[in-house]
């Protein structure tokens, strides 16, 4: 997996980074948003991409 592609999305409620993932940065220009499952809150809420 390249390091350039690498991202970390985190919780917009908490701020605490709970997923890596990757993304093409040539094709894709926004920051991703997904709806994902935070342990810490321990529900479904928006992860945010991050540096």
């Amino acid at each position: 997996m390249p390091q350039d592609n690498l991202i970390k999305l985190e919780c917009a409620d908490c701020h605490k980074i709970n997923y890596h993932s990757n993304r093409n940065k040539k094709t894709i220009k926004a920051k991703l948003e997904l709806q994902k499952y935070c342990r810490h809150c321990k529900k479904h809420t928006h992860h945010k991409e991050t540096k």
